[in-house]
């Protein structure tokens, strides 16, 4: 397994994005951290930030890809706990989602959506694509 979490040598700085004003005015800042880990040809991003809810959550993805490197990306996930109560999405990475918003719960960290980027390289990851799901969510958390 060619499993290489980023060090600080291979690590993107944390990108700081001022969201457009015609896409919400909520956001404030956008965190990126590229280049959290690479496995069998995947590789992973995460990104986060202020959100009150599901329409937010969707403008806020939609910020996201208009990086074209982000639009190309094969999963965009993310999970967000705010009043409307729970929220996620899979975008096709079966149970990512559900990862991230169980480890939101357990910081207690609200009205703030974890997207976590991957990058299909070829290779099924089984269960390790939760343990990455994972370490991209704890390294935005260390972030914050």
């Amino acid at each position: 397994m060619s499993r290489r979490p980023a060090g600080p040598d291979d690590c993107a700085p944390v990108r700081i994005w001022l969201a457009p004003d015609n896409l919400c005015a909520y956001f404030g800042r956008m965190r990126i951290l590229e280049n959290i880990l690479t496995d069998r040809g995947s590789k992973y991003a995460v990104s986060g930030g202020p959100c009150r809810n599901e329409a937010d959550a969707r403008a806020f993805v939609a910020a996201l890809k208009q990086d074209r490197k982000f639009a190309k990306a094969t999963h965009n996930s993310w999970g967000l706990i705010c009043d409307d109560g729970p929220m996620k999405s899979d975008d096709g990475e079966s149970g990512a989602g559900m990862t991230i918003l169980r480890m939101l719960e357990r910081e207690g960290l609200r009205d703030h959506i974890i997207v976590v980027t991957r990058w299909y390289g070829g290779k099924h990851l089984g269960g390790d694509r939760f343990r990455h799901v994972q370490t991209a969510v704890r390294q935005y958390m260390a972030q914050l």
